[in-house]
């Protein structure tokens, strides 16, 4: 394939990509924005394995083949609710990808003639390293959080702000050495250095964020990822610049997007996660009594009901109960009952995780609405269950200026008549703060699994 053709190619493919972005953006285009993608790739992958430049193109097949066979095992072992962690490892490949295509880079830089290119290119090596190596164990702690293999507290090491600080000045300085200096020796040592701290920086940084933050740490990640990923520069192919600026950029939207639906400053993210405040008090404290109800008192209180809102969260991921949530749903709506779902943009570990399973529930998108749009409609609502969440309905989050969520938007669902809480206990939730609502005189706890909670309530009705 002629240079000319692989160019076109590329915007063809970089075209797909944007398409794909905005198709993603909806519920209803969300298909198709996936098929542009899938298309987009498909050709950059044929276009560069075909291209003039390409070289032992048998052993990129033999890759490519195992790369393929390894993501159609996981996509099809790995379950709704392990997405999170899925997206999380699969951005510590692309970071440790950086980090080889940016030591191969530097390798491969000789024959770069002019003065100020080469400085360039040095800069964009140390960088593209840099970065690679923060994504890829920041990746793999945000994996072991999220899977439960490292506590979702926040690692409170001494004056670990003065570290983070000293990390990147020190990282600065290898980076003037880097480039200035004509000594191979130093250059690979600076380089070596860099990327050590950069590999310590990265698991000090996402160990430091508490678990209530992974979605906006997640989304984090899928930024520095797609800068990674710039690493086109490198080798000198305009699609990845195209496909990291758009990953980077959307990724970066998207942590701000998460930032404000907590209230939080990115800095303040990146600084620490919830459950920082030492004036918090007892996360286990009790703040009254509370009342527990059976699946047959509930599905009465849902016949008597003629609006009901229910609000997912994690828990109902872990229990897969949103199949059966579906059948209540329809059962609900065949005896006349308004029926709709209240989403809070951080509901989940992932942004969109909550959309994600009920639509692969065939829970109609009409009648899931995201938090602002659902909120001021919670006091004339009849019935609210409340689906194995916990930190994104919390009262406290507006009565409690010494919360560690205070100024968090929430989804108001104590504002309702009645509130069924599905949990398995009364522990906290994963951001380690207790909730007031669990006490309130018109909130019932339905204890025990959340799917087979819902199957005794379909049985009921």
């Amino acid at each position: 394939m002629s240079a000319g053709l692989v160019t076109v190619a590329y915007i063809v493919a970089a075209i797909l990509f944007i398409c794909s972005l905005a198709g993603l953006s909806k519920h209803e285009t969300s298909r198709q924005g996936n098929l542009f993608g899938i298309t987009g790739m498909a050709i950059a992958l044929i276009a560069t394995v075909l291209g003039p430049h390409a070289g032992n193109v048998g052993w990129i097949i033999v890759a490519m083949v195992i790369g393929g066979a390894i993501g159609v095992y996981l996509a099809r072992k790995v379950e709704m609710t392990e997405m999170p962690e899925l997206v999380a490892i699969l951005h510590s490949f692309v970071g440790l990808a950086a980090v080889l295509v940016g030591f191969n880079s530097y390798l491969e830089h000789d024959a770069i003639t002019n003065a100020v290119m080469e400085n360039i290119h040095l800069t964009e090596v140390f960088l593209g390293i840099f970065i690679g190596a923060v994504t890829f164990t920041g990746s793999i702690v945000a994996f072991g959080k999220l899977h439960g293999k490292i506590s979702s507290r926040p690692l409170m090491l001494p004056r670990r702000h003065q570290m983070n600080l000293a990390a990147l000045v020190i990282s600065f300085l290898l980076l003037i050495l880097f480039v200035h200096s004509d000594n191979i020796g130093l250059q690979v040592l600076a380089l070596l250095l860099m990327t050590l701290i950069a590999l310590a920086f990265g698991w000090h940084l996402v160990a430091s964020i508490g678990g209530a933050d992974m979605p906006v740490v997640v989304s984090m990640l899928n930024s520095y990822f797609g800068w990674a990923a710039a690493a086109g520069f490198m080798l000198s192919n305009d699609l990845l610049n195209v496909t990291g600026a758009l990953v980077g950029s959307s990724g970066a939207i998207l942590s701000y997007i998460m930032c404000k639906a907590m209230n939080r400053s990115f800095i303040s993210v990146i600084a620490g996660g919830f459950g920082n405040d030492s004036s918090a008090g007892d996360p286990e404290a009790k703040m009254g009594e509370y009342r527990e109800t059976t699946a047959e008192e509930v599905a009465e209180l849902l016949k008597n009901s003629s609006s009901v809102i229910i609000t997912p969260g994690y828990g109902m991921a872990v229990a897969q109960a949103q199949y059966p949530v579906h059948d209540i749903t329809a059962k609900l709506w065949q005896r006349g009952v308004n029926v709709r779902f209240g989403i809070h943009p951080v509901a989940g570990r992932l942004p969109g995780h909550m959309n994600v399973l009920l639509a692969e529930a065939k829970v109609p998108y009409d009648i899931v609405l995201e938090m602002d749009e659902i909120n001021d409609d919670f006091s004339a609502t009849d019935t609210v269950l409340v689906i194995g969440a916990n930190d994104t309905v919390n009262p406290a989050a507006q009565d409690d200026p010494r919360s560690p969520i205070a100024g968090m938007p929430v989804l108001e669902v104590w504002k309702a008549h009645n509130v069924v809480v599905f949990k398995r206990s009364m522990n906290t939730g994963y951001a380690g703060v207790q909730n007031p609502l669990f006490f309130k005189d018109n909130t019932q706890m339905l204890f025990g699994d959340a799917k087979q909670g819902v199957e005794a309530i379909l049985r009921a009705l």
